[in-house]
């Protein structure tokens, strides 16, 4: 048994297929003067062709798994474009007279190397982007082919030092069982594939190994624990098969509460939505049950292209998604850019920490025009469906009125062109910045619904980075003071007489149920893949005990014991009154 870390949930058994690793062989070779422009054309033109492979990759992904995904190859597109790698690359070639390929190859080398060096070990991890894009343009100065996967049809294992996205997009995940490397977290790119398509992943082997291992050994790999077991004997294989049979049974049995109404067993209702970022989003969410979608992330309708998009392009999208909800409500989250999300066409000032600065809310109210186009196109939208408004990052009062008056302005220009909305339209807040959980009792007044995201909520209060593996145990969703952050929150919700859900990733941990139950939320809205199990724990819940395991929680005192009290029960599936 070797251990490593669990970076993607469930298990497989089979046999071992090693990718070798997708570096060039390159020959330090120099170059006269007069060549300079031929080497420049030949790295231009390298550039324009990865350019071109890397957008019908993302295109190829954005089909087969969601836009959220597809997105980590905007990462890819900007290294093509970012100034101070292209830099180093033309330095070289200019200054010492070397050939495109090894201006390069040396370029990557450094950037990697500084990577590296950094005590981070999620910019260790993006490093791996720069070694990705960079073999990429290697192999077309190169002219040398793909590393491919295995042509037939037999299941395997992936084993590899790292698996870059450029590798992962052209996998037949029918064909892989699970996935193996040295290198990389949970935080790593294919980590983030690999959960999006269902495969389990343990990262992180890296001296852990005393023999490589080889194409054709047997393994076992538990993406939950993050343990691999090599040529493991038949006690093992029996347990695991067990085990993997159980999930397969599970995840069978729990489709079919797809169309079953999620109630405890003492008749408490709890309406689950689903968080999308696009329409085929919303369409896996209602095939898992979703009562419509409790948070539209509507910056991926941003990202890669070379404008903002138009009231009419915005309009199209939002009425597809508010026909296909029917009956059912949709929360469009206004545009969320700033902190890791950029866009290429809308410069954003260099921050010494933009997950502070100018990001959400603060960018809307400061480009009223872009602002007011997104809010024209909801509101047209609205006639077609239940649409909501809500508002990302608040901090202040005076945010949701400047809003709210943007919206006014909205609403009249549409009544001098004569076009139908929904004039009583919802506007609600996310409650993600301490701020607004301290003040929740103002904002009540002024909002229509409250929606916690519990993700930003967490990091803000306890100021741990959720990204950065170094101080990940610091990042507990359980901690007293977080508790005490949602219940001063919800309780204002309450008090005020407006609805109040929750939609970060809390949402989707069925062992936080008792607190819902406690706290009085009865909306949930969380990832398409974690409707059912979150359903199905409902489903076997007697809230009243529920309740009780709740109020026990807000009296411990760290976010271990909490933790620890919610597993307890969470385990047992079927909560008895005590």
């Amino acid at each position: 048994m070797i251990k490593g870390i669990g970076a993607a949930a469930g298990v497989a058994i089979g046999k071992a297929f090693v990718l070798p690793a997708w570096e060039w062989d390159v020959p330090d070779r120099q170059m006269d003067k007069v060549d300079l422009a031929a080497e420049f054309e030949r790295l231009y033109e390298g550039i324009q062709t990865s350019r071109t492979e890397i957008e019908v990759m993302k295109n190829e992904v954005k089909e087969a798994v969601g836009e959220e995904e597809s997105s980590i190859f905007d990462a890819h597109l900007a290294i093509l474009e970012d100034p101070v790698f292209m830099s180093e690359i033309r330095g070289i070639i200019e200054r010492q007279y070397k050939a495109a390929e090894v201006a390069v190859k040396e370029a990557i080398d450094h950037f990697v190397a500084m990577f590296d060096l950094l005590d981070d070990e999620y910019m260790k991890e993006r490093a791996l982007d720069i070694k990705d894009v960079g073999n990429r343009l290697l192999k077309h100065l190169l002219g040398t082919p793909d590393i491919t996967l295995p042509a037939d049809t037999q299941p395997y294992i992936l084993v590899a030092r790292e698996l870059s996205p450029s590798q992962l997009v052209h996998m037949n995940p029918d064909n892989v069982l699970g996935m193996v490397t040295m290198a990389g977290g949970k935080t790593s790119h294919s980590a983030i594939m690999a959960r999006a398509l269902g495969i389990p992943l343990v990262s992180g082997l890296e001296h852990k190994l005393g023999t490589p291992l080889k194409t054709g050994d047997l393994l076992v790999v538990d993406g939950d624990e993050g343990l691999i077991y090599v040529e493991p004997d038949q006690e093992i294989i029996d347990r695991y098969t067990e085990v993997a049979e159980r999930l397969q049974k599970r995840k069978e049995q729990l489709q079919v509460l797809a169309t079953v109404e999620a109630v405890t067993r003492d008749g408490v209702p709890f309406r689950l939505a689903g968080n999308i970022s696009s329409v085929k989003d919303l369409e896996q969410a209602l095939k898992y049950g979703a009562e419509g979608a409790g948070l539209f992330r509507t910056e991926f309708l941003y990202m890669d292209r070379t404008t903002f998009p138009t009231e009419e392009e915005q309009f199209e999208i939002y009425r597809q998604v508010a026909e296909k909800a029917g009956k059912h409500s949709v929360v469009i989250r206004t545009l969320d850019i700033g902190g890791d999300k950029q866009l290429e066409y809308f410069e954003l000032p260099e921050e010494d920490n933009p997950f502070l600065g100018y990001r959400a809310i603060r960018i809307s109210l400061n480009s009223k025009e872009m602002f007011k186009t997104q809010l024209t196109a909801i509101l047209r939208a609205s006639a077609f469906g239940s649409l909501k408004i809500m508002l990302p990052m608040i901090s202040s009062l005076e945010e949701v009125r400047q809003a709210k008056q943007i919206l006014a302005e909205a609403k009249s220009d549409l009544d001098e062109r004569g076009v139908v909305y929904d004039n009583h339209i919802p506007v609600g807040v996310m409650i993600e910045v301490p701020a607004a959980a301290a003040i929740a009792d103002l904002l009540a007044k002024e909002a229509n619904f409250f929606s916690i995201g519990t993700n930003d909520l967490v990091q803000y209060v306890l100021a741990v980075d959720r990204m950065n593996e170094t101080i990940a145990h610091m990042y507990q969703p359980f901690h007293p003071a977080v508790l005490r952050m949602l219940r001063q929150a919800i309780s204002a919700a309450l008090e005020a007489g407006i609805s109040v859900s929750v939609c970060g990733e809390l949402a989707g941990d069925e062992k936080a149920i008792p607190l819902w139950l406690h706290l009085g939320v009865r909306d949930l809205s969380m990832s398409p893949q974690s409707l059912l199990r979150v359903k199905h724990r409902i489903l076997n819940a007697v809230a009243s005990a529920g309740e009780k395991v709740g109020a026990r929680c807000y009296r411990l005192a760290t976010g271990t014991e909490v933790e620890a009290e919610l597993t307890r029960f969470a385990e047992t599936c079927i909560w008895e009154s005590s």
